[in-house]
């Protein structure tokens, strides 16, 4: 039962009273409160730091890559020459000389009075020169007319782009060959009604060369030729204007006619190779970074840092570090991580020590690889720096890992404080109603006695009237 002016009967500010005493009983839940948030700060820097390992797993994925190490790139004098290679490229130069393009066959008919012209009734036959094709037949009706034919090509899917082009002659039907090179010419045979005959083409006549459109053929507008190009003066032709492989491992695209030659080069790709480099070295300093600002103390402002003296992060921070400072035997040549040109400072960062590192890329590149990405399941000391850190990261990761069990734990302990928080409520809420109860029962006496009192003051007052009289 409640009460709605408590204080009345007594003259005391009941309401204050108990609003004291439950903020009194409310203390534990404040604290749990603080404890909450501080909770929820570690779990929200820990799940920083997840993603600042994950940049490190990344980063090490990269540099245990055997295809990096193996990784060529090529190079051009000449922009109209451009190339591109793969790792089973060997290391050369090379003069490419283009002496033809590529090009597609493209053929027109005679001229037709309008696009709406009837042609004739019958079919197309048209036969690719590429070997192993089969003919395709397109089919024309008896009311088919220049723009039907031109649409009914297109949807054979007969290796022929169909247009009209417009002239002074007329309205006129245009194919071109979709594919380039002389492989891809095509002959077009036709049967049924006379008019028909004006889409035939048979390249066999005047040798193939360009020829006009007549009442009877298509002519040949342009013939289909394949690109020739000389390297190092041997001539090798494509249906194309891209050689893919007529150098083990390299593929070149050509693009225009050249007077001399340009030079290709082919080599290991040593640019790539540096980028996966720094980007390592910037994710491990990255995280380096972000645990010491997290678990410093700052004396100045009195201010610790979230993660101050927490276990699990010092131990990452150790595990991470012994994985840099400890000899590796993956590479005779580079045993430590400072022969390689990474050195690590007294902060635990890295610095890239940039004449080291290109000299020792440029002394022995294979080694340089090995120190990273060689793999020894039999003896863990023979692991490149890269294959040791992609371990730990891997372990730090998973589902049993630091990192991810720490993550838990957090919250786990903010389950476990919301819970006490709730029950704590609830007691308070029990205590708050109590104590109402109490005053208001305390009130109600103290009122009664009031009037109690008031009655017998009055009634000696009455007595005393009465005797004077």
């Amino acid at each position: 039962m409640g009460i709605s002016s408590p204080g009345i009967g007594t003259g005391l500010d009941v309401s204050s009273i108990v609003e004291q005493l439950v903020t009194l009983e409310r203390r534990p839940i404040e604290q749990l409160t603080t404890q909450k948030t501080t909770l929820q700060s570690k779990l929200s820097a820990f799940g920083l730091m997840q993603s600042y390992t994950v940049n490190v797993q990344d980063a090490v994925n990269k540099l245990t890559s055997s295809s990096l190490w193996q990784q060529t790139k090529g190079s051009t004098t000449d922009t109209t020459v451009s190339v591109s290679s793969t790792a089973a490229a060997a290391s050369g130069t090379y003069g490419i000389e283009v002496s033809q393009l590529a090009q597609a066959q493209t053929l027109a008919s005679a001229a037709f009075s309008s696009t709406s012209e009837k042609v004739g009734a019958g079919s197309l036959k048209i036969t690719s020169a590429k070997a192993g094709s089969l003919p395709v037949d397109v089919a024309i009706g008896p009311d088919d007319t220049l723009d039907d034919v031109r649409s009914k090509i297109n949807a054979a899917n007969a290796g022929l782009n169909a247009s009209i082009v417009k002239d002074s002659g007329g309205a006129r039907l245009v194919l071109r060959t979709t594919a380039t090179g002389e492989e891809n010419g095509v002959s077009i045979v036709a049967s049924g009604d006379a008019g028909l005959d004006k889409f035939n083409y048979d390249p066999t006549q005047n040798g193939g060369a360009t020829s006009t459109a007549t009442s009877s053929q298509m002519g040949l507008v342009q013939a289909a030729k394949n690109a020739k190009i000389k390297i190092d003066g041997l001539e090798v032709t494509s249906s194309t204007n891209t050689f893919d492989g007529s150098i083990e491992g390299v593929k070149i695209t050509v693009s225009k006619v050249t007077t001399g030659a340009a030079q290709i080069k082919v080599g290991s790709d040593t640019e790539a190779m540096r980028k996966a480099v720094d980007d390592f070295v910037k994710a491990y300093n990255d995280i380096n970074k972000y645990i010491s600002d997290q678990t410093k103390y700052n004396a100045d402002t009195k201010v610790a840092g979230t993660l101050q003296g927490d276990r699990a992060t010092l131990s990452l921070q150790s595990q991470l570090r012994s994985a840099l400072t400890q000899n590796s035997s993956a590479s005779a040549s580079f045993p430590r991580l400072s022969d390689l040109g990474l050195e690590i400072q007294r902060d635990g960062s890295l610095k890239v020590n940039d004449t080291k590192l290109s000299k020792a890329m440029t002394d022995n590149l294979a080694e340089f690889g090995k120190a990273f990405s060689n793999v020894d399941t039999a003896a863990a000391g023979n692991n490149g720096f890269a294959v040791r850190l992609k371990g730990l990261t891997s372990a730090l990761l998973k589902t049993d890992g630091l990192v991810t069990t720490r993550s838990e734990g957090l919250r786990d302990s903010i389950r476990r404080n919301e819970d006490q928080a709730a029950k704590m409520e609830g007691r308070v809420a029990l205590v708050q109603a109590r104590l109402l109860r109490q005053y208001s029962a305390m009130d109600t006496t103290v009122s009664k006695l009031n009037n109690l009192n008031s009655y017998v003051a009055q009634q000696m007052a009455a007595l005393t009237g009465s005797s004077r009289d």
